[in-house]
């Protein structure tokens, strides 16, 4: 995976998360998050969301079946600051 398709999946979870006011204790599961990429970009979508929770930018909560994100509240500004930029900028 090219630099550009990395910063193009790390923009849809981060806007898609966004756009569902997934904040915080309001979360959502991996599997959807990564609904509406390519089928052979999803595994690298697993990836991306695990890289944005280590850099902090998304919250982990651990469900019965599976793992389920949210947006950092502590993020805000650097997220919103993302999104605004666009994919691939």
């Amino acid at each position: 995976m090219n630099d550009s398709d990395y910063q193009k999946i790390r923009f849809h979870i981060l806007n898609k998360l966004y756009l569902r006011n997934k904040w915080g204790a309001s979360h959502t599961s991996i599997d959807l998050v990564s609904k509406g990429l390519p089928s052979h970009q999803i595994g690298n979508a697993k990836e991306i969301v695990k890289d944005l929770i280590t850099e902090g930018f998304l919250l982990r909560k651990p469900s019965t079946k599976e793992l389920h994100v949210s947006l950092n509240p502590r993020k805000k500004a650097e997220i919103c600051g993302i999104i605004n930029e666009g994919p691939g900028n």
